[in-house]
């Protein structure tokens, strides 16, 4: 391994839990009052939220603006149970967003783990697709810059993962070849397949240990369960030698 490109969400960071429990959470504390079912509402977020996400073109142009997206959704839904409000879906996405704030953490060991890899002296970059304002804060929040060369964030640099010029940057901002550089993320495409195309190797977190969905095309040259399990990988790779 002569540098290693991480991910951000689901990868250091625990983005994706308590998704549910946000989303519920703001719609009992603004769409109620406001009198709206929340019975009703918060089954159609999770439609709504499907219909967003679900489609790639749609996920790759809302995903640089969290907010807009996540107003759109609430908007979306209200509409679909004939709940229309003036103002209200950006005053719940206001409060979904501040409760994902008080939910999110790094995922256990990773400080710990990055500072390793950092004393080892070995170019990391961090790597991360979405809206350069929460990415941002995300970064300042949890004092990770100190702990990469390079800090490539979509909204930021025009382009995101799997685009091949997000990894050719990044290499090249290293001064790293493709071969002996690691990609660590959770998405398979993003993160695995897309790396490996330019000849990197590549690390899958599989978080919840489902293991490679059926039938995947996509082969990772590591499965983790997490980012500080690379640590361990490495070392017992050493002494296999």
């Amino acid at each position: 391994m002569n540098a290693l490109l991480v991910d951000l969400d689901d990868t250091l960071l625990d983005y994706s839990g308590g998704v549910d429990e946000c989303w519920a959470g703001a719609c009992d504390r603004v769409a109620v009052p406001a009198g709206v079912d929340a019975a009703r509402l918060i089954p159609q977020l999770a439609r709504s939220r499907r219909w967003l996400w679900d489609d790639p073109a749609r996920h790759r142009m809302e995903r640089t603006d969290m907010m807009g997206a996540w107003t759109k959704i609430v908007a979306h839904a209200l509409a679909e149970i004939g709940a229309d409000r003036n103002g209200l879906a950006a005053e719940v996405a206001e409060a979904y967003a501040e409760s994902r704030w008080q939910q999110m953490a790094l995922y256990p060991g990773v400080r710990e783990a990055l500072g390793r890899l950092r004393a080892r002296g070995l170019p990391m970059a961090l790597v991360t697709n979405g809206d350069r304002r929460q990415q941002r804060r995300k970064i300042e929040q949890y004092e990770l810059a100190p702990y990469f060369d390079v800090i490539v964030i979509e909204g930021e640099f025009g382009a995101g993962k799997p685009d091949e010029a997000v990894y050719r940057h990044v290499l090249g901002a290293l001064r790293v070849p493709a071969a002996g550089a690691w990609m660590v993320g959770d998405h398979l495409e993003w993160d695995v397949a897309a790396p490996q195309r330019l000849g990197l190797s590549a690390a899958w977190i599989d978080g919840p240990g489902q293991g490679l969905p059926a039938g995947s095309a996509v082969k990772p040259d590591r499965i983790l369960r997490a980012f500080p399990d690379l640590l361990e990988d490495a070392r017992a790779s050493a002494g296999g030698r």
